[in-house]
């Protein structure tokens, strides 16, 4: 039998984690049988098409994919990001890439393989905050490799942590009424 090797970028695509992440297991020698030849890592895959990773021996487990990936890869374009950038200055991501449950921002994409444009306004993808009337998908076995301004801000967007306080605020609110009830019974 023979074993196939990939690039790092694709190892950590399939693996679902960043290139520094999987650089980082590298490095420690985390990943079963890579080789690195000249300034480049040979990364086998095993039988199911995936590169083993060893456990950590402390912390919490790693979340990489165990399986080839099924899921979608769907891109959104945020477009209140890109009016914030604009008005304010910044340079905050304005892509968000979806894969499963897992969302990642980021400056810039390059999309290796096929794609679709999908535009359903009537129909808007509730998958993503706010509910995305335009999006692009990805079929699971193509890489979609993320890219980042060097003088870019990183985190989330700003629209995206509003959302995330409203939704904290909104779980504070409710966990209040909830005591308010039990003190009253």
């Amino acid at each position: 039998m023979t074993t196939s090797y990939v690039s790092t970028t694709e190892a950590a695509f399939l693996l679902n984690i960043s290139t520094g992440r999987l650089r980082l297991l590298l490095n420690t020698r985390r990943v079963i049988d890579a080789k690195k030849v000249g300034r480049f890592w040979r990364i086998p895959l095993n039988h199911r098409g995936m590169p083993e990773i060893t456990p950590g021996r402390r912390g919490p487990q790693g979340t990489w994919n165990k399986f080839q990936r099924e899921a979608k890869t769907i891109v959104h374009v945020l477009r209140k990001t890109i009016d914030y950038n604009r008005d304010y200055g910044t340079s905050y991501p304005a892509v968000a890439v979806k894969v499963g449950d897992k969302k990642d921002y980021c400056h810039a994409l390059k999309i290796k393989g096929d794609c679709q444009i999908i535009y359903q306004p009537h129909q808007p993808n509730r998958s993503q905050a706010g509910g995305a009337r335009l999006w692009i998908e990805v079929e699971p076995e193509n890489i979609v490799e993320r890219v980042y301004f060097s003088d870019g801000d990183y985190g989330p967007p700003p629209e995206v942590v509003q959302q995330r306080a409203k939704a904290k605020e909104k779980s504070q609110k409710k966990k209040s009424k909830k005591k308010g009830k039990k003190r009253s019974s």
